[in-house]
């Protein structure tokens, strides 16, 4: 198989690397990859966004399929382009993609079919969206999103009239995701453990894949504002046997066949992420691909063969698959440029990657890194993902740990908490 990955971060390193692990894969592309990819996939300087030039590349390429990781391009109906083309694709149409590029249309969607998740309300003028917040029916602490898509940045819990109203003026007003915030959901705060729990289908057939949690928030403790993720981790007992077939029986099942029934049937990957409430599982938000970093911890884990696992996705065969998870544990620590998610610089020197890479338990995703003349340097917010594999979790995150302290970069900033809310 010749297979395509389209996009540029950890996820797409981590899915080129599980690829190029199949015996039936004869060539990994990457479009436009990045400086870890390159290692491992030849990349071709190819927008994600350009679905023209994607559609050519595919045909003169004889591509047997495509993976699309991030989800913009998804969100412009770059699957609905490729598919034109008569190569297969993993990844949900334009109109199935709505899960995740309207949040309003998600919220909707799951209030049609009985899914669990926040009471909201949806706001098209910043003025009614003020007004609201001022009254005395608003409850805090609840959570201000903006509709569209923001990089995982468009989310603010609101403690306080205040900053809820500034996240309005931010979103709405002063436009700082774009046309994201056109609109706004205003919804309840839920209070819990959250959880990512992502699954692949055909439309019909699901096959869960290992259950992860994401830490968002910069800092350790969960302070400071959210970012893309700064970490992750992955074990069986994030949710456990009953807890899962609580969430396939009544936030995933649902999804899926509601999808279908509306006539807009789901393939890909469908990312849940869950708030485990004391009244139940409620969800927060649906995603349409992979997750990052979550891709970093769940697809190491993953002990059978993910291209035909793909090929049998793209094909409509999912049925026919089986999948084998290793039973132990996952963590991927981010290490990412000073001042992220604020500003920073790019094309500092990163050294001690081989060290790292030397322990086998560990591998190291490429997320913000470029190549410059004969030296790696960084290139993004995210720069890279230590992901370690081990029996437990104690011992995956101390192997992930040792592997940070040896790569090194001006301004390098981790957290040095992730994992630990596992071990409580």
């Amino acid at each position: 198989m010749r297979i395509l990955v389209i996009g540029s971060g950890g996820r797409e390193h981590a899915l080129a690397w599980k690829l190029s692990q199949s015996p039936r894969v004869r060539a990994v592309l990457c479009a436009p990859g990045n400086g870890g990819i390159a290692r491992i996939a030849r990349c071709i300087p190819v927008n994600p966004q350009d679905a023209a030039a994607l559609s050519r590349l595919v045909q003169e390429e004889k591509i047997d399929f495509a993976v699309v990781g991030p989800e913009a391009p998804l969100a412009s109906g770059l699957v609905d382009a490729l598919q034109a083309t008569g190569v297969g694709v993993l990844g949900p149409t334009k109109n199935a993609a709505q899960l995740e590029s309207s949040k309003v249309f998600a919220k909707d969607f799951m209030r049609r079919h009985g899914i669990p998740t926040a009471d909201y309300t949806t706001y098209r003028d910043p003025d009614s969206a003020l007004a609201y917040l001022e009254s005395s029916d608003a409850r805090y602490p609840l959570v201000v999103k903006a509709d569209g898509l923001a990089a995982g940045k468009g989310v603010v819990v609101a403690r306080n009239e205040q900053e809820a109203c500034h996240a309005v003026r931010r979103m709405m007003m002063e436009k700082e995701f774009g046309s994201a915030g056109d609109r706004v959901l205003i919804e309840d705060c839920l209070r819990g453990v959250e959880a990512s729990y992502i699954v692949f289908t055909d439309g019909d057939t699901i096959l869960p894949a290992a259950a992860s949690r994401d830490h968002k928030a910069v800092f350790d403790g969960d302070k400071g504002p959210n970012t893309g993720g700064m970490g992750t981790y992955s074990t069986d007992d994030i949710l456990g046997p009953n807890l899962e077939r609580e969430v396939l029986e009544t936030v995933i099942r649902p999804a899926v066949d509601g999808m279908r029934r509306e006539g807009t049937p789901f393939r890909g990957i469908l990312y849940a992420g869950l708030m485990l409430t004391e009244q139940g599982v409620r969800v927060l938000e649906f995603n349409v691909r992979m997750g990052d970093p979550e891709c970093q911890v769940i697809l190491p884990r993953l002990q059978s063969d993910f291209a035909e696992l793909c090929a049998a996705l793209c094909r409509g065969r999912l049925r026919d698959y089986r999948a084998e998870w290793n039973p132990g544990a996952a963590v991927c620590v981010v290490l990412a440029s000073g001042g992220y998610p604020g500003s920073y610089t790019k094309g500092k020197a990163i050294s001690g990657l081989d060290m790292a890479e030397e322990d086998s338990r560990v591998a190291v995703f490429h997320a913000g890194t470029r190549l410059e003349s004969d030296r790696l340097v960084t290139d993004g917010g995210r720069v890279l993902g230590v992901t370690a594999v081990e029996r437990d979790l104690a011992s995956a995150i101390m192997a992930a740990y040792e592997a940070v302290n040896k790569i090194s970069f001006e301004g390098m900033q981790y957290r040095r908490d992730i994992g630990a809310k596992g071990l409580k």
